[in-house]
């Protein structure tokens, strides 16, 4: 099931693209901004560091985007942060002597694996530019 890891991904990665000053990007000051705790802050920027989309130094407070903002793709950042599960969950063990039962897992899979594909694309066509573009239009 989605949460709300990819919305604080995004956030993050918002603030680090727009904070002059990488020194002050502290998972405490990131953490304030986004209203969570800092291990939050953290554990989800050690995800976008291991996607490659964000660097920081041993020792020194800050990070940098490893690319441009609208290089970064909006799937890029779900992919980065989000489990590889699917994003809906179909019931184990329908009934398999009725006729419902017997079918709803591979209808619904269908069904689900189309809408999944979907909203990948969706999140292909937008990059963290065209939310930055829409955060301070």
């Amino acid at each position: 099931m989605v949460n709300s890891r990819v919305s604080v991904a995004i956030h993050i990665l918002s603030l680090i693209a727009t904070t002059n000053d990488a020194n002050q990007l502290t998972s405490d000051w990131i953490a304030g901004s986004v209203n969570t705790n800092p291990v939050v802050i953290r554990r989800i920027s050690s995800q976008l560091k291991k996607a490659n989309l964000i660097a920081s130094n041993p020792g020194v407070a800050g990070y940098q985007l490893v690319k441009e903002p609208k290089d970064i793709t909006l799937l890029d950042i779900y992919r980065a942060v989000q489990a590889p599960e699917e994003l809906f969950a179909i019931h184990d063990n329908p009934n398999p002597e009725c006729a419902v039962g017997q079918r709803i897992q591979s209808t619904l899979n269908n069904v689900y694996h189309s809408v999944q594909r979907a909203m990948e694309d969706k999140l292909t066509e937008e990059t963290l530019q065209d939310v930055l573009d829409q955060l301070f239009h």
